[in-house]
This record gives structure tokens, C-alpha cells and sequence, in this order.
């Protein structure tokens, strides 16, 4: 019988362990931004949403990503982007709705590119605005008939990322 107790209070730490490393390592990654430089200077820190998209009749779902990013060649040009897995169903332009901090929303119109997957908007003022922010929401519609896609952003380290990038570019934060 002691033998039973034992092997059962074994398994119970054993999970209650597995649930606390797992629980960890999800807050370690949740909120944190992913660097990288490219040979032609463009210097990037990435952050998937916190929410997800559903795809494929359902059968998927993913997390858009936000990506803000200077290049060094020349003048330091500042670019925020958000990545879809879904093409958008639009020409050459969308109008984005944001909110950020849960202020009032309005509304940005974002550039369309690589196959609608993209969409982009350059410019050091809406990456300024974002710095001392805390959580963004971006929305906008797929297309006519398709509905609209949200993608929800916990900006946490946002601004030692922009520092980061800054450096990278030899400029100054925006």
C-alpha cells in the first residue's frame, strides 16, 4: 500500500513539474521578439500575435507576424509589416484598423504585396507611436465576401527591440 502512495505521489510531482516547465517556456517565447540582419543591411525584430487565424476551411490555424525594421544603406528607412499565411483579396493598398492600448481605433492605409501575404506601411511615425505602447490590434478585411482577420500584439520589450535594431542601422530610435 505505501508502495502505491509513493508511485502516485511520484506521478503527481512528475506532472505537476512537466506543467510548470511547460507553462515556463510558453511565457519565455510568448512575448519575445526574434532579431536577424540581412546582407543588404535591413536589420528586423519579429513578433508573432498572440491570437491565431483560422485557415484552410478550419482545418489550420497560425499567428500573424509583426515585423519592424530599419535599413542601414543610406538613410535609415523604418518599415512595419505583418506576415498572413491567407492572401488578402485587395489591389495595391488596405485600409488597416488600429488600436493601440485599447485607445480609439482608426484607420491606416497599409501597402499590399508578395501575393497579399504582406502588408506593409514605411514610415518612422507609426513604429514611434508603438514604442511606448503595451499591446497593439491590427484588423482588416480579406477581401469583399471574406470577413476580416485581427491579429492581436503584446508589445512587451518593443522598445529595447527598436533600440536594438537602431544599432544595427546606426541610427537613432524613432
Amino acid at each position: 500500500m505505501s508502495l502505491f502512495f509513493e508511485t502516485g505521489r511520484a506521478v503527481a510531482l512528475s506532472l505537476v513539474l512537466a506543467f510548470a516547465c511547460d507553462v515556463a517556456y510558453a511565457d519565455a517565447i510568448g512575448g519575445s521578439w526574434r532579431f536577424a540582419t540581412g546582407d543588404d543591411g535591413l536589420a528586423t525584430a519579429s513578433l508573432h500575435a498572440t491570437n491565431k487565424l483560422i485557415t484552410g476551411g478550419g482545418a489550420l490555424s497560425y499567428s500573424p507576424v509583426l515585423t519592424i525594421a530599419c535599413r542601414a544603406a543610406g538613410e535609415p528607412r523604418w518599415t512595419e509589416w505583418l506576415q498572413l499565411n491567407d492572401a488578402v483579396s485587395a489591389g495595391s493598398k488596405i485600409t488597416m484598423s488600429v488600436t493601440v492600448d485599447g485607445g480609439g481605433k482608426f484607420n491606416e492605409s497599409w501597402s499590399v504585396g508578395s501575393r497579399g501575404r504582406l502588408l506593409m506601411r514605411d514610415g518612422a511615425d507609426g513604429i514611434k507611436r508603438l514604442v511606448p505602447a503595451s499591446r497593439l490590434l491590427l484588423s482588416w478585411r480579406f477581401g469583399l465576401l471574406s470577413g476580416r482577420g485581427q491579429a492581436d500584439f503584446d508589445l512587451a520589450g518593443l522598445d529595447e527591440a527598436v533600440a536594438q535594431i537602431a544599432g544595427s542601422c546606426n541610427t537613432d530610435p524613432p
